[in-house]
């Protein structure tokens, strides 16, 4: 299925608009309301950042704030300021926290909310419970600034959020000038859970990152493990003798 026929069927919408529908690819995300990004396993952080970079846009003025608690920073860094800028098409201001722990972190995401200044927020944390998820959702309702939580992996239970996405690496895809150099950055995102549209919970998209025309492409056909090397022609004719 193409991009065009997803978006047809209400699958996914357009990226650049300002407003994206609550029943459309990215179903609010980084639009308004609170929402969960986890890594599918130990590593995919990286793959995590660059899905909410690049399936995110402003709608507001302000600058994007950006927590981390002591164990993210600790683990996995801070975002490239390089690799922010190409992402976000060079226009955000992003104003780094650094907390103790992730109760610090989600009350400082709540006070950046209601401070009215900035026009996204988010948290690094290690845990998130359904009353701090609860107080965000109501805050980012009232002050219409949305927030997103990049969870470690294996973080279940029940929140407050809109919407969690489990987002998992995959090959690059190929590079037609060399082919031993990595490609576009492709990623598979599975939305486990979807408030204002139930019925696109369960959904797995694979994405591409196109860094020529700063958007997110769905890709139809996609290696789903590692290639097997291919043998060459020599090499099983000198099988066949020996054998």
């Amino acid at each position: 299925m193409n991009l065009a026929q997803l978006k047809s069927k209400g699958l996914i919408g357009s990226l650049s608009a300002k407003a994206v529908s609550d029943s459309a690819f990215p179903y609010g995300l980084g639009t308004h309301g609170l929402h969960e990004v986890v890594d599918k396993a130990y590593g995919d952080r990286a793959a995590a950042t660059g899905f909410v970079l690049t399936a995110t846009k402003p709608t507001r003025p302000g600058a994007m704030l950006w927590i981390s608690q002591a164990s993210a920073r600790r683990n996995f860094g801070r975002p490239s300021e390089t690799a922010l800028q190409e992402m976000t098409h060079g226009h955000i201001n992003r104003i780094n926290l650094a907390t103790r722990n992730d109760r610090d972190a989600l009350w400082a995401a709540e006070e950046a909310v209601v401070s009215g200044a900035i026009n996204h927020v988010i948290a690094e944390v290690d845990a998130a419970d359904f009353t701090a998820t609860r107080r965000l959702t109501l805050a980012s309702a009232r002050h219409g600034v949305p927030v997103t939580l990049l969870l470690p992996y294996g973080s279940e239970g029940a929140t407050a959020a809109s919407t969690r996405w489990r987002i998992a690496t995959r090959p690059s895809a190929p590079n037609p000038y060399d082919t031993r150099a990595l490609g576009r950055p492709r990623w598979c995102v599975h939305l486990e859970r979807c408030r204002t549209a139930p019925a696109a919970a369960g959904r797995t998209f694979n994405i591409e990152w196109n860094d020529e025309t700063l958007s997110l492409r769905v890709v139809s056909r996609m290696v789903a493990g590692p290639v097997a090397p291919r043998t060459s022609k020599a090499g099983n004719f000198q099988q066949r003798r020996i054998g």
